[in-house]
């Protein structure tokens, strides 16, 4: 059952030291910045975070990673013109990073969520992240064996909210949110408004609240 907590840092409390923790956004679209800022206070460590990007200037997932909270970033853009805390970090043999290109980022986490074992990917055949990877050829093709990411928790941002926990997004701020949602053990969300169940058009639900453990509201 989906609970409605007052403060994103009750939402939080659930992140434990080690925790693999999935977290939304690309670049700064649909990242949510509050729970990470609780994340932070909250004093988790030695964390690996999943996400698309490694941080963006000094906010959000940058933060964190400022914090000295994270142990390894798992993400498909680890730099961009703004990422220098993350560079910074690497650099000087304090962080992790394993790459995973962007469509194989998604489909390991949607493969976790649909309970898939393992799936055959082209995706980096014949490049350095195909070492040590079981290879097999299909259809004259060679394809990489890649397997699920789960996490221990997600942290992602929607739009709104019913009292359920069904979520709606906002256009491409959606992003990795559906996916995230379904890999980890614990859902946490927040969102702009917190609706009355039934107030949501059924059809425009992308996220059920099966999914959804904790939603917080955080006023645009």
């Amino acid at each position: 059952m989906t609970a409605a907590v007052r403060t994103a840092a009750e939402a939080v409390r659930v992140v434990k030291d080690g925790d693999t923790v999935l977290v939304g956004g690309f670049g700064m679209a649909g990242m949510p910045v509050e729970l990470i800022d609780a994340l932070i206070e909250h004093g988790a460590g030695d964390l690996t975070i999943v996400s698309n990007n490694a941080g963006n200037g000094d906010t959000g997932l940058a933060a964190l990673l400022a914090a000295g909270r994270v142990r390894k970033v798992v993400c498909s853009f680890p730099r961009q013109s703004d990422s220098w805390v993350f560079d910074g970090l690497y650099r000087a043999g304090k962080i992790e990073l394993e790459v995973v290109p962007q469509g194989n980022l998604a489909e390991r986490m949607r493969a976790a969520g649909a309970g898939i074992g393992a799936f055959y990917s082209p995706t980096a055949v014949g490049t350095p992240l195909a070492e040590g990877k079981e290879t097999r050829v299909i259809g004259g093709r060679e394809y990489l064996l890649e397997y699920p990411i789960r996490g221990d928790v997600a942290l992602i941002r929607a739009h709104l909210a019913d009292r359920m926990g069904n979520l709606v997004y906002r256009k491409t701020a959606r992003n990795f949110g559906p996916v995230m949602a379904t890999a980890a053990a614990v859902t946490v969300v927040q969102v702009s408004r917190v609706v009355e169940t039934g107030d949501l058009d059924p059809e425009a639900v992308v996220t059920p609240a099966i999914y959804v453990d904790r939603i917080v509201e955080v006023p645009s």
